[in-house]
């Protein structure tokens, strides 16, 4: 069976040319020509077949022949809100993981114990549509820029929304269960602290804005881990 390549084209059915990026990667090194068969995603639920119609070095055009709109698997929206690690490799293995199990979108916290405190959209997002491309994902996840704790949890968004935190003298539910317990297509936004946590008053300031403070399960987790863990609860209790 011909292996499908798959590439990333935002609007790929109004633009009928790869990306720059792409078309290098589908000529220069795939060594693909005029009359090959290729798969588009434009990370909005939609894939399409097509065929190259001209290949130079630095240009790709096709043609749509075939339109396959992609169901999604999950109800729902699940926004994942993480103050990003020291170490850049950590949130971009969160990232690459959790977009090969299935999110919506991800928030960047500047806390006050962060580490961090700016980050790169754009690798960001060339990790996320990578891996998108490489799980056959048919939505990519949106990639927000660093916005300050504060400003961040006062913005009004709908659905469920959560904490999660380690201290012990807080009341705390568990976030499984609770997901088990809700309608499954409601949206679910969870926040994920750096590594020395939230601070006190940002779980107060939280909590009076409708978060509830959840616990990800009886072990201490890295920020990392704990992302892509509330990622993978909230996916097996939205299944469609």
């Amino acid at each position: 069976m011909k292996e499908q390549r798959f590439f990333y084209v935002p609007q790929a059915a109004c633009t009928h040319e790869l990306p720059s990026d792409e078309a290098v990667h589908a000529v220069r090194v795939l060594r693909l020509s005029a009359g090959d068969d290729i798969y588009l995603m434009d990370g909005e639920g939609c894939f399409y077949q097509a065929v190259i119609t001209l290949a130079t070095k630095s240009k790709c055009l096709y043609d749509i022949q075939q339109t396959m709109p992609q169901t999604k698997t999950w109800s729902g929206a699940i926004h994942l809100a993480i103050a990003p690690t020291k170490l850049n490799e950590r949130t971009e293995w969160m990232l690459e993981k959790a977009t090969e199990v299935g999110f919506d979108e991800v928030s960047f916290l500047n806390c006050d114990f962060s580490e961090r405190h700016a980050i790169k959209t754009e690798r960001f997002e060339r990790i996320v549509a990578a891996a998108m491309k490489q799980s056959r994902k048919g939505w990519k996840p949106r990639v927000n820029d660093m916005v300050a704790f504060k400003k961040w949890v006062e913005t009004p968004r709908e659905g469920l929304k959560f904490i999660a935190h380690c201290y012990d003298d807080v009341e705390k539910k568990d976030l499984f269960s609770l997901l088990t317990e809700t309608d499954k297509s409601e949206d679910v936004t969870v926040m994920i602290g750096p590594e020395g946590d939230f601070s006190r008053e940002e779980v107060a300031l939280a909590e009076t804005h409708g978060f509830v403070s959840v616990t990800l399960g009886e072990s201490r987790l890295r920020t990392e881990t704990a992302g892509l863990s509330a990622v993978m609860m909230a996916q097996l209790t939205k299944r469609r």
